[in-house]
């Protein structure tokens, strides 16, 4: 491995580090902070996860850098029913309404974070206006064209042996052809290169995709305009999650997912891309972080604040034994939400080393 590789190794495992470390940590700060602010006494704040490499002890909180810089967690007193004793400063000792803004702290966090990244970067570098030349801008990991071996910077000179000049020209053949096979000649690094594949179909709109952008031209903004657009980016990124999923329900498909390897992967890209794209990509994965954990999903923030709710509207308290019922069928479902995730990352990185192989071949004297 040369210096180069190396050198691009640890920038993306830099990226991939950051990325993770900072939108986990600061949901579990969210959390934290309520504690303090409802009067919880917290045993316990760590950043990162496994042992412990330093902590100090403050008060009645121990605060930890553990070995693996990837989030954190947070310990309040009497988090669990059958251990608590009912105090004031305990968890379980709060009113239900009290342990409901505890769990809904974490998501807010993810999403103050996203508007503050989504700002900065817009009065930074300026409000992104999609350009109409037919180069690819970016890609959207496991849609057609990342499967196919397209990338970013990508040249795009025909599709469906028609001659391409304005990207609008590629959108409006790629959105008139949902699920239908489709051919893209493209040019990179001066090579040209042909690629066969089939256009999925976008829930919200029913129009054709493939997953590409394109190129991002720059409009200086100024700060009062850069909040509105960071805010809106962070409901639009909502909305369109909010709707996919919904669809995917009702249509009774497979949904697109991105597992750890698939995110890392993103994340790698974008680091090599542009700072620009790191930091609006690490607040879209904060925004996803946010909404996952607002699902009324056991185990997760919002599969709490669902029994929480209950026990409110009910005026019954939880049990002991209600709470490891639900975690345990949560646990179950991440899990298997984790193994299919993963299984697609695989098959889209086998997709893609068998897109490579084929195009060495065809640029191959």
């Amino acid at each position: 491995m040369n210096t180069h590789n190396v050198m691009s190794w640890l920038q993306s495992a830099a990226a991939v580090l950051l990325t993770f470390g900072l939108v986990i940590f600061l949901h579990e700060l969210g959390h934290f902070l309520m504690c303090r602010r409802l009067g919880i006494r917290v045993e316990k704040f760590a950043f990162g996860m496994g042992p412990e490499l330093f902590g100090v002890t403050q008060g009645e909180t121990r605060y930890s850098l553990c070995a693996f810089p990837v989030g954190g967690f947070v310990k309040p007193a009497g988090e669990e029913i059958e251990t608590c004793t009912g105090k004031p400063d305990e968890y379980y000792g709060q009113a239900w309404y009290r342990r409901l803004a505890i769990v809904y702290a974490g998501p807010v966090m993810n999403y103050i974070l996203a508007f503050f990244l989504f700002a900065g970067v817009i009065y930074l570098k300026g409000l992104p206006e999609y350009g109409d030349k037919p180069v690819i801008g970016n890609l959207m990991t496991g849609y057609p064209a990342d499967r196919a071996g397209i990338r970013i910077g990508d040249e795009i000179l025909a599709f469906n042996d028609q001659p391409i000049t304005t990207w609008k020209q590629l959108s409006d053949g790629i959105h008139a052809l949902p699920k239908q096979e489709v051919a893209i000649r493209y040019r990179r690094d001066g090579k040209e290169f042909q690629a066969q594949l089939t256009t999925k179909v976008d829930g919200a709109t029913g129009f054709g995709v493939i997953g590409i952008m394109p190129e991002s031209v720059y409009k200086p903004v100024g700060p009062l305009t850069a909040a509105w657009e960071g805010a809106a980016q962070c409901y639009n990124f909502t909305a369109v999650t909010a709707k996919t999923i919904a669809s995917k329900i009702y249509h009774r498909q497979r949904p697109d997912l991105a597992g750890p390897v698939g995110i890392a992967q993103m994340v790698s890209r974008a680091a090599h891309s542009g700072w620009e794209d790191l930091v609006f990509l690490i607040g879209f994965i904060s925004v996803a972080i946010g909404f996952f954990n607002l699902l009324p999903v056991p185990l997760l923030d919002g599969g709490h604040a669902f029994l929480y709710l209950w026990e409110g509207l009910s005026r019954r308290r939880l049990t002991q034994e209600l709470m490891t019922r639900a975690n345990s069928v949560g646990f179950i479902l991440l899990a298997l939400l984790i193994v299919f995730a993963t299984y697609s990352d695989v098959l889209r990185l086998r997709d893609e080393r068998a897109s490579r192989r084929a195009q060495s071949v065809e640029a191959a004297p």
